[in-house]
C-alpha cells in the first residue's frame, strides 16, 4: 500500500487481523517490579491479574520514540510513500507524543493520529483506516477515514472497583466517586480522550444489566460492529456477546476478546467493557 500503518498494542487487534492489514505494532510496556515487559509478547493478561492480586507494584510506559523511528524506516524500506500512526489517547499515555517525536526525523511523510480511543475502539479507527490505504486512498483520506470512525465511536465499561484506576492515575474524573466506591459499581466511559463517570448502580448484576442496555440504545438501528473486552471475566463477557447479539439488529461484526496487559493493569479483574462503533 502507498500508505502505511502503524498503531501500538493497545489497538487489541488480533495476530490475523494485523497480518491482513499489514499494519505495525508497536508495544508499549509494563513495569512489574524491576522487570519491565513488552505487552503482548511477556506481559499477558495472567500475568498481570496475577501481579495485582500479589499486590506487585505495577506500572506501564509508553513505548520509546526509536521503537516508532524504526518501524517508520521499515514502512520507508517496504516502498511505503507515508504512514498513518494511529495511537490510544495522549490524556491516557505518552505514546502519542513518542510518535510525534519520531515522526519529525522520518525518512517519509508519518501523519501521527490521536485517536482519543483505546483498545478495540481505537482497533475500529485502525480498521477503518485500512480499509481506506487499500482502497488506494491518499495520506489525507486515509487519516479522514480514522478519524471519522473515531468520532462516531463510543465505548462504555463496568469495572468492579475504581481501586486500581486510582493506583495508575488514570481516573479522571471519575475520583469523585471514590468517597462511595465501597456501596456503588461504577459505570464509566470514554469522553475527550478520558476515563470519565457515567452512572452509579449498586450491584454488579445491576450494573451488568445497564451496561448492556446503554450499549443497545447507543447502536440503535444503524450497522454497527461491536467488541466485548473483558480481564478475567470469560463467561461474563460471553453471556453479555450473546444478549448484544440478539438485541442489536444492525450487528455487523462482533469482537470478543481479554483485553492485553495495559489496560489490565489499570483497570483490575472484573472488567467488562462494550465498544460500539457504527460503521
Amino acid at each position: 500500500m502507498p500508505v502505511a500503518l502503524v498503531t501500538d498494542s493497545t489497538a487489541y487487534l488480533s495476530d490475523e487481523v494485523i497480518a491482513r492489514h499489514g499494519v505495525d505494532v508497536v508495544p508499549l510496556s509494563v513495569v512489574l517490579g524491576d522487570e519491565v515487559l513488552a505487552e503482548g509478547v511477556e506481559a499477558t493478561p495472567a500475568v498481570v491479574v496475577e501481579a495485582l492480586q500479589r499486590r506487585v507494584k505495577i506500572t506501564t510506559s509508553r513505548p520509546n520514540p526509536e521503537a516508532f523511528a524504526a518501524a517508520y524506516r521499515a514502512a520507508a524500506e517496504r516502498g511505503a510513500d507515508a504512514v498513518v500512526s494511529l495511537h490510544l489517547s495522549a490524556e491516557l499515555s505518552g505514546t502519542y507524543a513518542a510518535a510525534l517525536m519520531a515522526a519529525e526525523a522520518a525518512p517519509l511523510p508519518v501523519r501521527v493520529v490521536d485517536t482519543r480511543m483505546i483498545g478495540m475502539a481505537q482497533g475500529y479507527c485502525v480498521l477503518a483506516a485500512a480499509g481506506a490505504a487499500q482502497a488506494g486512498g491518499t495520506l489525507d483520506e486515509v487519516v479522514a477515514a480514522a478519524e471519522k470512525r473515531a468520532g462516531a465511536t463510543t465505548a462504555f465499561f463496568y469495572v468492579d472497583t475504581l481501586e486500581y484506576l486510582r493506583r495508575g492515575g488514570r481516573i479522571g474524573a471519575a475520583r469523585a466517586m471514590l468517597g462511595s466506591a465501597l456501596a456503588v459499581k461504577p459505570l464509566l466511559h470514554l469522553a475527550d480522550g478520558r476515563i470519565q463517570p457515567l452512572e452509579k448502580v449498586r450491584t454488579s448484576s445491576r450494573a451488568i444489566a445497564r451496561l448492556e442496555e446503554i450499549a443497545i440504545q447507543q447502536a440503535g438501528a444503524a450497522e454497527v460492529d461491536l467488541a466485548v473486552h473483558h480481564l478475567a471475566a470469560e463467561e461474563g463477557a460471553r453471556m453479555l456477546a450473546e444478549r448484544l447479539r440478539e438485541r442489536i439488529p444492525g450487528l455487523r461484526e462482533m469482537y470478543v476478546g481479554e483485553v492485553g496487559a495495559v489496560i489490565g493493569a489499570h483497570v483490575g479483574p472484573g472488567l467488562l467493557a462494550v465498544v460500539v462503533s457504527p460503521v
